[in-house]
Formats: structure tokens, sequence, C-alpha cells
């Protein structure tokens, strides 16, 4: 076999290599051709670019920054993760400019959280104090029997304290020296008007002083009840000696009762005399008595802050008794009408009281407010609510926590901006 000469190898091996060229660039120009039938992905994208602007997280708006899921101070102006992977979520340029705190909230979120709301309108109000209380007799219906004169119980017709008497029923029968001297002088007086004024000046009865002008000469004289009531203090004992001013019998007439109530000093404001109230005892539970409100004490309770009152409730049967325990309710309507929201719309701190105001298209604006009365169900407005205007009456709190992380963080961003 004949060798190869160099000239030869060399030839070969530039056709060889050009041939491997050659299916290169014919394998590059067919996948040039595929490519270029088939669109980019960067086209897909730009063909896509409008669709998602349109159902982006503002809805075509435009997204203002972006805040911490987690109600951390930070935002950031272009979508970011934090460190538990969440994403930030969007606040757009329309939801930034309402009020600090405005809460924007989707119609399917409004009905899992259950939001209700309520319109603020003009309204009587009437509120209801309440207080403990205990019975008295009324003092102006007692009266005590002291004879003005010496003597002894001859006769006692009423002798046990709780018995009921009635006006111009004998109590007792005295005998008085004293007495039967003037009964002479009146007398040998001659009946004289002046002997007859000695006689009533002792509280002589007109009925002894009948017995007298018939010629009637008593060792005795009955002494009278001067009001219909109930005997609560006697000392009176048949046989024995009294002198002038001392006291034997006290009658109370219970037609009448009191009723002491004490209430707090914040609710003295809503309570005047002539106030009607509901007087329910223990003893009768389901029967309430009506009274009126007579009285308002001076004083405060130094220890308890408490006001009196003094409330008066009629008594025909005797059933009320003194130092009953009793409850009192004074219905206390408020004059004219007032702007009231109902008690669950109002956030109140004790330094910051705030309700939610609906704006419309499922926002929501945290307005302070200035409270004034409380009544069952409802709290009057003085200032920062118009009638007309709905509030949240339900899902308050919730809505409330998303409206202070908005606030924070626009107050944060402006930080930022300055």
């Amino acid at each position: 076999m004949s060798a190869t000469s160099p000239r030869t190898g060399r030839g070969l091996a530039l056709a060889v290599l050009g041939f491997s060229i050659a299916l290169a660039t014919g394998a590059a120009g067919l996948r040039w051709m595929e490519a270029a039938s088939q669109p980019s992905a960067r086209d897909v994208n730009l063909a896509q670019a409008p669709a998602a602007a349109a159902s982006g997280p503002c809805g075509g708006g435009k997204v203002k920054y972006y805040r911490n899921p987690m109600g951390a101070p930070d935002t950031s102006p272009v979508p970011k993760k934090d460190s538990m992977d969440m994403d930030y979520i969007p606040v757009c340029e329309d939801e930034a400019g309402e009020s600090p705190g405005t809460v924007k909230v989707s119609l399917d979120k409004v009905q899992r959280l259950g939001v209700r709301s309520a319109e603020a309108a003009e309204r009587p109000l009437s509120r209801t104090v309440r207080a403990f209380a205990t019975l008295q007799f009324d003092e102006r219906r007692q009266f005590v029997v002291a004879p003005k004169f010496n003597g002894w119980i001859e006769k006692l017709a009423v002798s046990a304290v709780g018995d009921v008497v009635r006006r111009g029923q004998v109590l007792f029968e005295v005998y008085s020296p004293e007495l039967n001297v003037l009964q002479q002088e009146w007398l040998l007086a001659g009946r004289s008007g002046y002997a007859s004024d000695k006689l009533r000046n002792l509280d002589y009865p007109e009925a002894a002083l009948e017995g007298l002008r018939r010629g009637e000469r008593p060792r005795t004289v009955s002494f009278p009840s001067p009001i219909a009531g109930t005997v609560v203090e006697k000392t009176a004992v048949e046989g024995a000696r009294f002198r002038a001013g001392d006291a034997l019998f006290r009658l109370i007439d219970t037609s009448n009762m009191w009723v002491i109530a004490e209430i707090y000093e914040q609710d003295l404001a809503f309570v005047k005399v002539g106030d009607t109230a509901q007087v329910t005892v223990n003893a009768w539970p389901g029967e309430p008595f009506a009274g009126k409100v007579t009285f308002i004490y001076p004083t405060i309770g130094k220890e308890s802050r408490t006001a009196r009152l003094r409330i008066e409730v009629a008594n025909p049967d005797g059933r009320l008794r003194a130092d009953m325990a009793a409850t009192v309710e004074i219905m206390t309507p408020l004059d004219g009408s007032r702007v009231a929201v109902p008690e669950s719309a109002v956030i109140d701190s004790g330094r910051r009281q705030v309700v939610l105001v609906e704006r419309g298209e499922g926002r929501y604006e945290p307005r302070p407010v200035k409270l004034g009365a409380r009544v069952p169900g409802w709290v009057q407005v003085l200032d920062g609510l118009k009638p007309g205007e709905r509030v949240v009456t339900q899902a308050t709190f919730l809505i409330d926590a998303e409206s202070n992380i908005r606030a924070a963080l626009a107050a944060f961003d402006q930080g930022d901006s300055k």
C-alpha cells in the first residue's frame, strides 16, 4: 500500500471542517426560522400587560405604595414580600387621598364581616335613673300625745304598739286635780269665755266641755286621738302618773309614705322635682307603686358621692312599712329632640369616642364625636355627626383596627415624604 502524501491529508481535513460548519449553519438557520414563526415571551407579556393593568390591585388605578401585611411601619414603592414570604398590600392613590384612617372594604368582605349600619337621626330621648331606697314614715303626718297638765291614767283604751286608731277615738281617761279646779272655776265664773279659754289652752276636749255645759261633773276626762293612724310608740301605762309634757303616745298616719332614694352624683342633672317614679319592694316584686319626686336634698354624701331624693307614695292599704328596702326607677325625658346613634355604633376607649361613617362604595371613615347623655340603647351625639349620615353598628372593632393601621401608615408615609 502506498503512503498518503501530506498535501492530500490537509485537503481531506479541510473538507471535513467545511462540512461541519455547513451543518452547524443549517441547524442555526432552522432554529431561527422556528423562533420567528412563534411569538416571543416578551411579546406575550406585552400583550397581556393591558389586561393585567385593567384587573390590577387598584382596578386600573395607580398604586401609591405597598404596606406591610402585618401592620408594621414599613412601606415599599414596589411589590415586596416580608420575612414570612407574605406579599405587601397595595395602597391605591384614591384610598390614600381619603381622610386619615379611611378604610375601603370589598362587598364580599362586608358580607363576611356582617357589617351593619344605621342612620343617625334626631329623636326624643328619655333616661331611666335607677337607685336603691328605703321607706320611711311621712314626717308631716306624725303626732305626739303629750298632755299639758299633771295627772294619772285611770284607764287605758289603746294599750299596744301597732294598734290602728281612728280620729276622735278615746286613747285614755285621766284624773287630774288641776283640771278639776279649772272645772270648778268655770262653774263659778258663770261659764264665761275666759274660763272656757283656760280649759282649751290645756287641750281640754270639746266633748268634755259640752258635758260641762249640760251640767255634768266628771271626775275623769277622756282624751281622744287627734289623728287617724297607727301607734308606733307608747309610754302610757294604766295607773301611772304623768307630768305635763310627757309623750304618752306617738301616732303616725301611714296612708302616705316617703321613699328616700340615693342616686349617683352624675345622675343628679337628669332628675327634677315632679318626675314620676316606680317603686318596687321585695315583698311585692311584681307590683310597682307609683310615686313622685317631691324634694331633692341639698347635700351630697362625702363618702358615697350620692344625692338623696324624697319620693312620696300613696299607701292606702298599709302594705308599705317603714325601713323596707326598695328599688326606684325614675323616667326623665330629655328636653327636645337630639341626634342619637345606637350604643353599638360608638367606640369608646375612655379618652377617645369614635363612630365609623359610611362614605359609599365600601369606604368607612372614622369620625371623632362628642357624646352627651346615654339612654338604654342610644347615645346622644353633641358634635361631629349630622342627621342622615349612616354609621356602622356591627363589626365596628374589626373596621376600627384596620382604620388605625391605615392612619398610622399615612402618618408614617407623610413623615418619609417630608
